[in-house]
């Protein structure tokens, strides 16, 4: 069963980073409302599908619904979508080391709103994590990106690190799968009436040719990446699925420099930083309970 777990973890994670090179193939050609709009159906999609194969939807409430849908428009809409954004900006790798930082934020969270306690890898691993962001600000100025930028995944880190907090709580009025699909649903609801509403609903059909195949191929890897954990976390302990899950930058970082050399500039401050903000992460989700 362990060995079942940390597969699980690693291919979400490999996974996950794949979804993020193909994003950012995708939006050399295409639009971010259209990349985006196209992951949200694609998400939709599958995990209606999955509802579907596994019997139906299970256990619902009024409670768990709006849990699961608040989460979707913190989360899906603003994290997600802030993600596409931070990928142009400052390129796959830094997006994902940056993002990689939700954990950070839920433990960060639970210590405020639940109490929980501070241990000695918690304050160590947030050292290690600000010096990670310090070496990738300062490799950001090298490869032509303001160091503002690094907002932009930090936000998104930001939305996803709150989302697991609803989540976790919404998991107690419903299964994970059926959470998870309204969840996405309600975001595609949300930003397909914000396209509408703003009056840009062709970026619903922009897509084509190559952008639109990484861009649905990239729906599918990251979508799958989420259910891959979500199992994971089922039959696991979360100090072991987090941290393996977050290994995602170093495979981005692996990918990167085969398929999109030209496109993002890998220095040896990125790499370390990424290396880092890694690293801490682990030390704060695994070893934090100990």
């Amino acid at each position: 069963m362990p060995g079942t777990v940390h597969l699980l973890a690693l291919s979400s994670a490999l996974l996950s980073a794949v979804a993020t090179i193909l994003i950012r193939q995708g939006l050399r050609a295409g639009g971010i409302y259209t990349g985006y709009w196209i992951n949200l159906v694609v998400g939709t999609a599958a995990l209606w599908t999955a509802v579907a194969l596994t019997g139906g939807p299970d256990r619902l409430s009024a409670a768990g619904v709006a849990l699961f849908g608040l989460a979707g428009l913190i989360g899906t809409v603003a994290g997600r979508l802030l993600r596409f954004i931070s990928i142009e900006k400052v390129g796959a790798s830094i997006s994902a080391a940056l993002m990689n930082l939700h954990p950070f934020v839920s433990t960060g969270l639970a210590i405020l709103l639940l109490g929980e306690r501070v241990t000695p890898p918690i304050i160590v691993g947030t050292l290690v994590i600000v010096l990670g962001t310090t070496l990738l600000s300062l490799g950001g100025r090298s490869v032509g990106f303001r160091p503002w930028h690094l907002a932009l995944p930090v936000l998104s880190a930001t939305c996803f690190g709150v989302v697991a907090i609803l989540r976790k709580v919404g998991l107690g009025e419903m299964g994970p799968i059926t959470g998870s699909a309204i969840n996405v649903t309600t975001a595609l609801i949300a930003f397909t009436a914000f396209l509408v509403a703003s009056g840009q609903p062709r970026a619903m059909a922009a897509g084509r040719g190559r952008s639109l195949v990484y861009f649905v191929v990239a729906g599918i890897s990251e979508n799958t990446a989420v259910f891959l954990t979500v199992v994971a976390l089922g039959i696991g302990h979360v100090s072991v699925v987090t941290p393996l899950s977050g290994t995602a930058p170093i495979f981005v970082l692996f990918l990167s420099f085969f398929f999109l050399r030209g496109i993002d500039v890998l220095t040896a401050r990125i790499v370390a930083g990424t290396v880092l903000i890694v690293l801490g992460v682990y030390l704060i989700t695994a070893l934090s309970g100990r």
